[in-house]
C-alpha cells in the first residue's frame, strides 16, 4: 500500500481554539494551547485548559470565557461536538465518521505510520551505555542500554537523525587495574602464587582470560628471574601499611615495570576481550551503535591537551600542591576539581572535558547523555566546564537511569560487583529472553526505581505485559491466517460499518500513536509507548472476546480484518521501537 501522511486530529483541534481565541481575545497574541487526552470516554476525545488559563490573565470566570470560545469555534467535519466541563475545560468530541475513515489513513500510511517530522533536520547524538571495558555487562547497563536503544528509534521515528555512541573508557586505572588482576591470576597458573588484593577485579571472567593467556603463551609472561620476584615480594611485603588503593596502584607499577613493553600485549588483550564480549551482548540483546569512541583517541590526537590548554588560556586554572586545578565552583560546581595530577597525569575529568569539546566540534543540534543515577553529582561539572569552553549548556541533556534490582520467589536477588557474583545481562537474557528483557526495562521512568520481577517476566498470562502485548498480534495473526485473504482488499474495506463502541475505541487509541510517539521523543520517555501498547493490546483483547470477524456479511467481515490488521500493524511499530519481536504465534 502507497504511504501518506494521516490527518492529525490533536493539531487540527488546536488550530479551531487558535481560531476561535483570535476572534473573541484578539489583543491576546501569545496563546499557548495543549490538548490532552480525558481519562473517561464520557468527557470526549480530547481536553483542554485555555478558558482557565485566559481567565487568570483576564480576571474572568472561566465557564463564561469556555462558551464564548465553543461559540467562536469553526465548524468541522471532524468534531462532532464541543462542550464545556468541569470548571472550564473544553472537551472535544470527534466525530464517528472520521474516526471510521482514518482507519484507511492508517492502512496508506503502512509501516510509517506514527512517524513524524518533529525532528526533520536535526542531528542528536545519544550516548549510552559506555561502561568500562572491565567485564561482563550487568543487569544496571542492561536497563540503560535498554532506555538508549529504544528512545534512539523513538527519535529517529520522530524525524530526527540520530548517532548512537558508546563512549569506551579504554585508558585509565581501571583497564590497568584488570590488567593487573589478569596477570596476577596467570601467574597462578605459572606456578607463582602472590596474594590477590581484595580490591582487583575477582570475576571468573578474569581467571578465563588468564587461562586463554596461558594456552596461547605458555609462561612466556611469567619472568621468573630473581629481581622480578624480589621486587614483587617487598610490594606485596607493605600491603599492611599501605591503603588498598595505594597497594593496588603499586602492583600496577610493579607490572608495567617488570614486564616492559610485553605490558601493552596483557592491556590490549584484556580490552579486546572485554569490548568484543561487549558489543557481541550488546548486539544479542538489539542494541547496535554506530560509533565506538575511544578514551584514548583523546590522548593520542591531543584533544585532552587541548581541551585544559583552552582553559588556562581563560585563566580559569590554576596550580596547587604540583596539580592543575579547574575553577569548577566558579560555574556551579561544589568545589574545584583536578584536571592534571602532580605527576603530569590527566585526571579522568579532563578527557570528558576533550569528550565533551569533541561533540560540540562534531556539530550535533543536541547531544542526550545517558548515565547512571550514581552519575547524579557529575552533572555540574560537566555542564559547568562546558560554560567554562564557552559552549552552549542547554545543547546537551544528561538522563540518569536508576539501578534495577530483581526478584525472583519474592526475593531480592543478592548482587555484588565487588567479589564478582553479579547478574550479567547475558544471564537476565538467558532466563527470561530478550523481549521480556527490553519491555520490562523501559516499564518505567528512567529515573524511576524498577523492581524487576523475573518469574512474572516468563511466566505466559495476562498480568505479563510483554506476553499480553504479543499474545494480540499472535491472535490477529492466527485470524488473518484462518480467513485465507489477500490484504490488499483492506484499502477498500467500508469503514462506516464499524460503529461498535469497541471498533471506535481502537479507531482513537490509534488516532493516538502519532502523538504518544512525538511525547516519548519530547520528554525522552520510552515508558509511553510501552503503556500506549498495553493499552491499545488491552482494548484489542476485549473486541476479540466480545466480536466474530468471520462473519457472512462480506463487507463487515473486510471492515473488521481491516481494522484489527491495522491494530497489528500499529502493534508491531510501536514493539520494534522498542527492540522487542512481534510473533505470528505463541
Amino acid at each position: 500500500m502507497a504511504t501518506s501522511t494521516p490527518f492529525d486530529f490533536r493539531s487540527h483541534c488546536i488550530q479551531l481554539l487558535v481560531q476561535a481565541a483570535k476572534q473573541v481575545f484578539p489583543e491576546e497574541t501569545e496563546i499557548s494551547i495543549e490538548l490532552q487526552r480525558p481519562k473517561l470516554a464520557d468527557h470526549g476525545d480530547y481536553s483542554s485548559n485555555l478558558a482557565m488559563k485566559l481567565a487568570k490573565h483576564l480576571r474572568r470566570n472561566p465557564l463564561e470565557l469556555a462558551k464564548m470560545l465553543i461559540e467562536a469555534l469553526p465548524d468541522s467535519s471532524c468534531v462532532e461536538k464541543a462542550v464545556v466541563a468541569g470548571g472550564g475545560f473544553i472537551n472535544f468530541f470527534l466525530s464517528k465518521t472520521a474516526k471510521q475513515q482514518f482507519l484507511l489513513e492508517i492502512l496508506q500510511a503502512g509501516d510509517s505510520f506514527g512517524c513524524g517530522a518533529r525532528g526533520a533536520g536535526k542531528t542528536i547524538q545519544i550516548e549510552f551505555v559506555s561502561a568500562n571495558p572491565t567485564g561482563p555487562l550487568h543487569v544496571g547497563h542492561g536497563r540503560g542500554a535498554a532506555f538508549g536503544a529504544s528512545l534512539a528509534s523513538i527519535m529517529a521515528a520522530a524525524g530526527y537523525t540520530v548517532t548512537r555512541e558508546f563512549y569506551v573508557n579504554d585508558a585509565g586505572r581501571q583497564m590497568d587495574i584488570l590488567a593487573l588482576s589478569t596477570w596476577l591470576r596467570y601467574l597462578d597458573l605459572c606456578g607463582i602464587s602472590l596474594p590477590f588484593p581484595g580490591n582487583a577485579y575477582q570475576g571468573q571472567y578474569v581467571t578465563d582470560m588468564a587461562a586463554e593467556i596461558y594456552r596461547l603463551h605458555g609462561d612466556r609472561y611469567a619472568y621468573r628471574s630473581d629481581s622480578s620476584a624480589q621486587l614483587l615480594a617487598k610490594i606485596n611485603s607493605k600491603t599492611a601499611a599501605d591503603g588498598e588503593d595505594e597497594h593496588l596502584d603499586n602492583l600496577i607499577a610493579v607490572a608495567k615495570s617488570v614486564l616492559g613493553a610485553d605490558y601493552d600485549y596483557l592491556h590490549n588483550f584484556v580490552l579486546t576481550e572485554q569490548l568484543n564480549d561487549c558489543r557481541n551482548d550488546l548486539m544479542e540483546f538489539g542494541v547496535e551503535f554506530e560509533n565506538w569512541f575511544s578514551e584514548q583517541s583523546l590522548f593520542d590526537s591531543g584533544m585532552v591537551a587541548r581541551a585544559v590548554q583552552l582553559l588556562n588560556d581563560k585563566k580559569l586554572l590554576y596550580r596547587q600542591d604540583g596539580a592543575l586545578w579547574f575553577q569548577s565552583t566558579r560555574f556551579g560546581d561544589e568545589k574545584d576539581r583536578v584536571v592534571q595530577r602532580e605527576n603530569g597525569q590527566y585526571t579522568y575529568f579532563a578527557s570528558d572535558i576533550a569528550y565533551h569539546l569533541s561533540k560540540y566540534e562534531r556539530g550535533f543540534d543536541y547531544m542526550l547523555n545517558i548515565w547512571g543515577a550514581d552519575h547524579h553529582g557529575y552533572i555540574s561539572r560537566v555542564k559547568g566546564a562546558i560554560e567554562a569552553l564557552s559552549l552552549d549548556p542547554d545543547k546537551l541533556e544528561i538522563a540518569l537511569v536508576q539501578f534495577a534490582v530483581l526478584y525472583r520467589d519474592g526475593s531480592k536477588v543478592s548482587m555484588s560487583t565487588r567479589s564478582g557474583e553479579f547478574v550479567t545481562l547475558r544471564q537476565l537474557r538467558q532466563e527470561v529472553g530478550n523481549d521480556a528483557a527490553r519491555f520490562f526495562y523501559v516499564l518505567r521512568k528512567s529515573d524511576q526505581h524498577l523492581d524487576f520481577d523475573l518469574d512474572l517476566a516468563k511466566s505466559q498470562s495476562n498480568d505479563n505485559p510483554v506476553y499480553y502485548v504479543q499474545y494480540a498480534h499472535a491472535r490477529i495473526c492466527s485470524v488473518l491466517e484462518q480467513w485465507g485473504g489477500e490484504t490488499e482488499v483492506f484499502g477498500r474495506a467500508e469503514a462506516t460499518l464499524l460503529t461498535d463502541p469497541a471498533e471506535l475505541a481502537l479507531l482513537q487509541k490509534m488516532i493516538d500513536f502519532p502523538d504518544t510517539i512525538e511525547t516519548a521523543a519530547r520528554e525522552r520517555a520510552p515508558h509511553l509507548v510501552a503503556f500506549f501498547l498495553r493499552e491499545l493490546a488491552g482494548e484489542f483483547h476485549s473486541y476479540y472476546n466480545s466480536t466474530r470477524f468471520l462473519v457472512a456479511d462480506e463487507s463487515l467481515k473486510i471492515a473488521r480484518l481491516a481494522l484489527i490488521f491495522a491494530v497489528r500493524q500499529v502493534l508491531s511499530k510501536g514493539l520494534s521501537l522498542l527492540g522487542v519481536t512481534s510473533p505470528r504465534e505463541m
